[in-house]
């Protein structure tokens, strides 16, 4: 049952397809052959891969190869380490050449800010494997002596770095894969995609039907195609990038050893060395970019796999004439091939990696701007979810169900534009980016709130972020250090202590989960006991290995309804899994979907309970109205379901409503609130309010990376409830060994620079943990973040330094809550008054 590779490459079809597969991978570029050898070395049976035309085609053979340690995310560099690692060593196990070369990368610095920038970068990698150094001018000439130093202030290096050929790349993915047992077809274009009752897939050829267990559609700018026949119009869009190959230039022909490739980040562009000469590639400006949007609307031509767009030397020659003075040998090489082809981008610019919502046992990998460096670790990823059923580690900023219905397509060519024409801006904290908002996905509220605050961008929400007031800087001003939102958050943290303030909580991911066996589903899935009727409580979904893959707040609305509310950027990433348990599990429940219909403003402070109680007859006393306690009240005229919980800590209740009725509501509060002096706030200022209180944050101190006990959640997760739930042997088990490390909370003594989360942490010199979300405490005036580190160095007191923008700041391990929330102050006074 399988081919021979030089026929496969050849594009002919030799034998007859198999009739089953286990997995079964669309699509033979580098990212697909990688899936299906990973998934065959861990020993999987029945690995199939079909090419429509031949292996490489599409994006993978004409690309530049580049390949880095380097990422500004925190888990991509790990996918970027693995690859490198495997590229090392394919060539000894597969016995295909690969062409790796690997001479360093650097990353080139022109302005102070961009000095920052690295320092920022650097803070953010000590703690990972990955070799990386901050460099002086003086050893970037010794590295690259072709340069024109006049302007480069710094540099970040990485040794290890380089390019490798795509083609050979392959071609040493498929041996391999094919060494362990996986079979590789091509030409076999799939024609059709049906699923079983049973959750498998039909998966149609010219040459017969393979049924599969599974589906990876790794399709690269086909991939909108495909996902198509099941529905699912993928946000991606091919665009036109092109780069440059000189001749050979004898200042390059007389070098010792390789140049290490550059990237010039203020020209925006690549440049390595090829052979004697050099090969650059530039990202043209937002407004000079080609996209090749027709293939969106008309799908690709027939027929194309292995053509170029025509090239257009005009579109880049700003950016050639930047090259020319960073490296002056330039202007006398001459041009003897310019390549013009597609690559795929998302609207952000992340791959689509992982099962998708909406279709059981479907897997995307797709969207790779960069699918060379990509290739090895997310053939590995995706083995290992694939086999062991849950992710390796999170890397949920490239989980495929971060999209979904509001990403039409001027979205996605607008984003797409701006992702391109970003490639290499300076990365910011708090980073925004304006093209193609607002989306279809505006709360109740947004045309009241727009022209008064700065709105973040939350899964295809509008939200703010702060709010201005005359007198303040407005804008969007972002900076590695405090900047004009600094004062403003000040005010409504202040706002919400003291008095009451009103934020817009819509982009909360909200479900419903009804039916017979809803209480025996949550059960199993969710680690908390449930809560009784007209009660709500804080509940996490962990993974088989005991790691934490969701927190929700679970309401029982009526007997055997729920409604469960989680984060923005968690929505479809947790309703894929409820979806699979109860499909999986043949649980007679209905899971539904209710975010865009429920809008939900928070109300909190002080005051909160005297300016609602002045909108409804209901009893909001202490006594009438319990802290976790859930009612349907009327509120304005509204019908409003009211839960007493609040992220700041403070006094508040959230109050979920027909996203119709959002903005009278919202002018009622406000009206009513006149005497309290009622104002809003925005996210940062929440941000900042529930650190103090001690509160944690899924996608910072929890995830898929940490257990709940290391997160401190333990009054969260009932091992003693009867329910078998999904990570209960595992979470067994890791008590019984003990925790190696420990999440600690940090007071830090800093100057006009605050934790963002990820910054390294530091004690006798070595690098022992790493920060996971900061900010600035205004109640208690200083710099405070959340970190894992060993346990032995969690003990109140212990000193360590924090690492920001290349300076150490003192840092104290300090018991939290700094701030106690609004229920324990009630219950501390209530005992004194009881003594």
């Amino acid at each position: 049952m399988s081919i021979n590779l030089h026929e496969a490459s050849a594009g002919v079809l030799a034998r007859r397809l198999q009739d089953s597969a286990d997995t079964l991978v669309i699509g033979g570029g580098c990212v697909g052959v990688s899936v299906a050898y990973h998934l065959a070395k861990a020993g999987q049976k029945d690995v199939v891969l079909l090419e429509k035309s031949e292996l490489t085609a599409g994006s993978t053979w004409h690309a530049a190869g580049l390949t880095t340690y380097y990422h500004p995310g925190i888990n991509l560099k790990k996918i970027h380490y693995y690859s490198i690692k495997l590229f090392e060593q394919l060539e000894a196990e597969t016995g295909q050449a690969v062409g790796f070369h690997q001479p360093g990368s650097i990353r080139l610095a022109s302005s102070p800010v961009r000095v920052d920038e690295l320092k920022y970068q650097m803070s953010r990698t000590r703690w990972h494997p990955t070799p990386q150094f901050l460099i002086e001018p003086e050893r970037i000439q010794q590295l690259f002596p072709l340069l024109n130093m006049d302007k480069v202030l710094a540099g970040l290096y990485n040794p290890g770095d380089g390019h490798i050929d795509p083609y050979s790349l392959t071609m040493a993915l498929a041996a391999g894969a094919r060494m362990y047992g996986a079979q590789i077809y091509c030409p076999a274009a799939v024609t059709g995609l049906s699923p079983t009752a049973d959750g498998r897939w039909d998966v149609q050829t010219p040459h017969g039907t393979i049924r599969a267990n599974r589906i990876v559609n790794a399709t690269g700018f086909w991939a909108r195609e495909l996902g198509q026949m099941l529905g699912f119009p993928h946000p991606t869009v091919p665009v036109h990038h092109q780069y440059v190959v000189t001749g050979s230039v004898p200042e390059v022909q007389a070098l010792q050893t390789e140049l290490p490739v550059i990237r010039d980040l203020e020209g925006s562009y690549y440049l390595r060395q090829e052979r004697d000469g050099l090969l650059f590639g530039p990202y043209e400006r937002e407004e000079k970019m080609k996209l090749q949007d027709s293939w969106i609307t008309d799908g690709v031509p027939a027929g194309f796999g292995k053509e170029l767009f025509e090239s257009d030397l005009d579109r880049i020659m700003d950016h050639v004439e930047m090259a020319m003075e960073m490296v002056p040998v330039l202007k006398n090489a001459d041009i003897i091939n310019i390549v013009s082809g597609p690559i795929t981008y998302t609207p952000d610019l992340l791959p689509m990696i992982g099962p998708h919502q909406g279709a059981r046992n479907y897997w995307t990998a797709i969207g790779f701007g960069y699918g060379i460096i990509h290739s090895g670790g997310v053939g590995k990823f995706l083995s290992d979810w694939i086999i062991n059923g849950e992710p390796p580690y999170d890397l949920i900023e490239c989980d495929p169900n971060r999209y979904g219905h509001w990403t039409t397509v001027p979205y996605v060519c607008a984003k797409a534009r701006e992702s391109y024409g970003f490639n290499n801006v300076v990365g910011f904290p708090k980073e925004e980016r304006f093209a193609g908002r607002p989306t279809v996905r505006v709360s109740g509220v947004y045309e009241l709130l727009k022209h008064r605050c700065s709105m973040g961008f939350h899964s295809g929400w509008e939200q703010p972020h702060y709010f201005h007031k005359p007198g303040d800087h407005t804008g969007y001003r972002p900076s590695f250090r405090r900047t004009n939102w600094f004062v403003p958050v000040g005010r409504e943290c202040a706002q919400v202590m003291q008095a009451v303030g009103v934020i817009d909580l819509s982009p909360f991911g909200k479900m419903k989960v009804t039916g017979a066996d809803s209480q025996r589903l949550l059960d199993h899935l969710l680690a908390n006991t449930l809560p009784k009727v007209g009660q709500t409580n804080i509940s996490h979904m962990l993974t088989p290995r005991g790691r934490v893959y969701a927190e929700l707040t679970v309401t029982h609305t009526q007997p055997g309804e729920f409604l469960l509310i989680t984060g923005s950027g968690s929505e479809l990433h947790d309703l894929r899994w409820i979806e699979r348990e109860a499909a999986d599990g043949g649980y007679d429940v209905c899971v539904t979907n209710v975010t865009d219909e429920i809008g939900v403003l928070g109300i909190a402070g002080p005051k909160s309970r005297t300016v609602l109680q002045k909108l409804t007859s209901a009893d909001l006393s202490e006594a009438g109205f319990r802290f976790l306690q859930c009612r349907t009240i009327e509120l304005a005229g509204a019908t409003v379901q009211a839960i007493r919980i609040s992220y700041t800590g403070e006094l508040g209740w959230e109050l979920y409503m027909d996203m119709r009725n959002m903005s009278a509501v919202y002018q009622a509060l406000m009206e009513a609130g006149r005497d309290e002096n009622i104002d809003d706030f925005g996210t940062y200022a929440m941000n900042s309010l529930r650190l103090e209180k001690g509160f944690r944050a899924w996608g910072a101190e929890m995830n898929c990376d940490t257990n709940p006990l290391e997160a401190g959640l333990d009054y969260f997760i009932k091992l003693n409830k009867p329910a078998d739930f999904i990570g209960k042997q595992a979470l067994l088990e890791i008590k019984a060994q003990g925790l190696s490390r420990r999440l600690a909370f940090l007071t830090l003594n800093t100057d006009d620079i605050d934790p963002e989360g990820n910054e390294s942490v530091w004690h006798n010199g070595e690098v022992v943990g790493n920060t996971t979300s900061g900010s600035y405490s205004y109640s208690t005036h200083q710099s405070v973040a959340f970190a894992y580190l060993p346990v032995g160095l969690t003990q109140l007191g212990q000193k360590l330094e924090v690492e920001l923008l290349g300076q150490k700041y003192s840092a104290t391990v300090t018991k939290e809550p700094l701030i106690l929330t609004e229920p324990a102050r009630t219950r501390l006074q209530k005992k004194k008054s009881s003594v």
